[in-house]
């Protein structure tokens, strides 16, 4: 892939994340964060999280899915349609 279509590529993927942030609760943004920093391996403390710390997060996602909070891509996407 050449330098163009590689820029381009970061260029629409920025834009697609700047897009679907908003429609995010604040609470989702400061998930899908930690979930970036755990990615990358950032953390304030320069360790990786335990399996302990993992387990918890992936409990607390699924009981915030549990009770709804959070958008399905068909939702973004009619969202999106408005702007």
């Amino acid at each position: 892939m050449n330098t163009k279509t590689s820029l381009m590529t970061k260029t629409a993927l920025k834009k697609q994340l700047d897009s679907y942030l908003p429609l995010l609760t604040s609470k989702q943004q400061e998930l899908l964060l930690e979930m970036v920093k755990n990615i990358l391996h950032v953390d304030s403390s320069d360790q990786r999280i335990s399996i302990k710390q993992y387990n918890k997060e992936i409990l607390e996602s699924e009981k915030q899915i549990k009770k709804g909070n959070f958008t399905t891509q068909e939702n973004v996407e009619k969202e999106s349609e408005k702007w």
